[in-house]
């Protein structure tokens, strides 16, 4: 099994349990080592699931949430726009990440639910307090969308791809982000 297929199956595990769910029981289910699960949750954890790690194994914060990660590309102006058409399909952007070749992954917290959000956000970015992130990769960038359903994230990716906003990934980016996996957190 790879691995991102293994993470998606560990996160339904840990979603469904009531329990916290040992390193060691994941290891054995997916027969890999429990260093594998390490790095698997480490990874999850960066993909911003709140797992907890406790002496009687891991548990899964919040999990009412899905999440989807979303690659996109636009220029400035458009901004606004994509932030809009993903709050009025019903998701929530919770940040904004750019995968770099030699700084690595740079994410900020966006916490945007709204229209009004959105402005807020723009307008500091428009007002000189900061640029978008975006501009050390070529105006490309990731955003981990919240949403109730999958079909609100269907709905969101359909619009995002409709308005051409949406991009492929490049070789060297280290995970698929663009699979139609959902994660639940």
């Amino acid at each position: 099994m790879k691995g991102e297929k293994r993470r998606e199956n560990m996160l339904k595990i840990l979603q469904e349990s009531d329990m916290p769910v040992s390193g060691t029981k994941l290891a054995e289910k997916f027969h890999v080592s429990r260093q594998v699960i390490v790095q698997d949750i480490a990874l999850l954890r960066a993909g911003n699931h709140n797992i907890l790690s406790t002496h009687k194994g891991y548990i899964l914060q919040d999990k009412g949430n899905i999440q989807r990660v979303f690659k996109v590309k636009h220029s400035a102006d458009k901004m606004l726009d994509e932030l809009n058409l993903i709050v009025d399909c019903g998701g929530k952007i919770e940040d904004v990440f750019v995968y770099h070749k030699i700084y690595g992954v740079v994410r900020v917290e966006m916490n945007i639910r709204s229209r009004r959000d959105a402005k807020k956000y723009v307008d500091s970015i428009n007002g000189g307090v900061s640029v978008p992130l975006e501009q050390i990769t070529s105006q490309y960038h990731y955003h981990t969308v919240s949403a109730d359903s999958k079909e609100t994230l269907d709905e969101i990716q359909k619009e995002l791809e409709k308005q051409g906003y949406l991009v492929a990934l490049r070789d060297y980016e280290p995970v698929d982000f663009w699979s139609k996996t959902d994660n639940e957190s």
